[in-house]
């Protein structure tokens, strides 16, 4: 069976313009800040440490606000849950702007923080809602296209705010973006009054971890789940930065809030089993389904092995190209893994809708192992040209299996448990991305001063053992999805409902 259209029509792709507009504020505000700590640290007179709190307090604010956004998306509606997010991390952008002292500014950041950890899960439920199951895997590839640029782009595009306007620019350059996509949510994202959801099929809207629906709007907060769940996942990315920080996995810093946050996420995850009057934060029942656990994993493994490299590139260029440019340069080096990515996406994305993810994703997977193995082979004397294409190739085949994985979640999951299912993604990502910088300190730290090269050796090696979890994870994701009922020639619902302007 042929689709009818197998275009995106005008009024989805103006949703994902602005969705993404929003969304990729917080991305690159998270990583902007990292070029701006020796100025800060300058400005304030204060340590390094006491100013790396102002990204670890933002990291861990946003990690312990997005579970709470797949409960707030039923109470208060999608569309209202996003102007209030971006509102709030305007409000926040400008305070650490206009902040006086240190203090100030990691309170401010925090703030920020809050709004980021509301809007970032709530790309990925607006989208997929938006979408329906047959789109999700266009859409999530045309979403690829953009999101990876955040960490790419970041240090970069901080490095020239940071040059040309000074520090304060680098959070009040968020007020004009924020004001425009504001205005553009209050005309394109769909209306919240029924909070529709784009019709399924009887398959695709199976509950996969035989869960039944708990009747819609899940009015009353899990209230022991808020205070474990995010506080836990908060606790395991502080342990993962403290590996970072310290270079010492067993060093206490590490040991303490890593503990605390296991046993924080197992008690939830008893408690969660045993809900039954109020539903949980997070129903644990969804890893039951092997099409949800394969997908999240992989997903997360994806974000492990990119922010592995997204780190260590620079730091290979540094140490052993000191003559080709500095902290600019170094940012440059990962362009080619972030446009490897960019272009494979929606690509991905789009051949997803038809041959499901399994294939595709074990492709991909394969060219990235390529690609890393061939960066286990650089030395101090390679040129530079050759890390850059093996990025390229190594990003390309990531992101021909993260775009049909994000797609197959998304089909797979039941309308009901879409925010749910983005919940766990984006902490699972967020966790990803902390273990791939932390593993990546540790092994570069315990390698010493002496042979750099091996400590990036062993970094590439351990790229190309998490890519090896991923191919063995890709033969578990769904194959083909069925095609629809009817031809794809309709806007769906929920973005029909975006022209109701209220």
């Amino acid at each position: 069976m042929t689709y009818a259209d197998d275009r995106l029509d005008p009024a989805l792709l103006r949703l994902i313009a602005v969705v993404l507009l929003g969304g990729i504020m917080g991305i690159l505000d998270g990583t902007m800040v990292a070029v701006a700590v020796e100025t800060l640290t300058g400005e304030f007179g204060t340590s390094v440490s006491t100013i790396g709190w102002a990204s670890t307090g933002y990291l861990l604010a946003l990690t312990v606000t997005i579970p709470v956004t797949g409960w707030a998306v039923d109470r208060f509606g999608a569309k209202r849950l996003w102007l209030a997010g971006l509102l709030l991390f305007m409000l926040g952008s400008l305070a650490s702007g206009l902040a006086w002292n240190v203090p100030s500014l990691l309170g401010f950041r925090v703030l920020q923080g809050i709004g980021a950890g509301i809007l970032d899960p709530l790309v990925l439920t607006l989208l997929a809602r938006a979408a329906g199951p047959h789109r999700a895997g266009r859409v999530m590839g045309l979403m690829g296209a953009v999101l990876p640029l955040g960490p790419v782009l970041g240090p970069v595009l901080g490095g020239a705010v940071l040059d040309g306007f000074g520090w304060r620019w680098m959070f009040l350059v968020n007020i004009p973006i924020g004001a425009l996509a504001l205005l553009l949510a209050l005309r394109v994202i769909p209306a919240d009054a029924t909070n529709r959801i784009h019709t399924v099929s009887p398959a695709a809207t199976a509950d996969p971890a035989g869960v039944a629906d708990p009747g819609g709007s899940r009015s009353r907060l899990d209230l022991v789940g808020l205070a474990l769940v995010g506080p836990g996942v908060a606790a395991v990315v502080l342990a993962l930065h403290q590996v970072a920080a310290t270079g010492r996995l067993g060093a206490w810093q590490a040991l303490v809030p890593l503990v605390l946050g296991g046993l924080a996420l197992g008690v939830y995850a008893a408690h969660a089993l045993r809900a039954t009057a109020v539903p949980p934060l997070i129903d644990v029942r969804l890893f039951a389904s092997r099409s949800f656990s394969a997908s999240v994993t992989v997903q997360g493994l994806v974000g492990v092995a990119s922010f592995s490299l997204l780190f260590v590139l620079p730091l290979y260029h540094q140490q052993t190209h000191p003559q080709d440019g500095g902290a600019l340069a170094a940012g440059l080096v990962v362009a080619p893994m972030g446009l490897g990515s960019v272009l494979a996406m929606p690509v991905a994305g789009r051949l997803s809708d038809r041959l499901g993810a399994r294939r595709l994703a074990t492709g991909g997977a394969v060219v990235a192992l390529a690609g890393a193995l061939a960066l286990t082979q650089v030395g101090a004397e390679t040129h530079g040209a050759w890390p850059a294409l093996w990025a390229f190739v190594a990003g390309a085949g990531l992101g021909f299996v993260g775009a049909p994985t994000m797609g197959s979640l998304y089909r797979t999951l039941p309308p009901h448990q879409v925010p749910q299912g983005s919940s766990v993604l984006y902490m699972l990502n967020q966790l990803g991305a902390s273990i791939g910088i932390a593993v990546v300190a540790l092994i570069v730290d315990l390698s010493g001063d002496t042979d750099p090269m091996r400590g990036f050796h062993g970094v590439y090696w351990w790229v190309v053992a998490c890519i090896a979890v991923i191919l063995a994870g890709s033969t578990l994701l769904p194959g083909a999805p069925e095609p629809p009922d009817e031809p794809l020639t309709a806007t769906p619902p929920q973005v029909a409902a975006g022209t109701d302007r209220r």
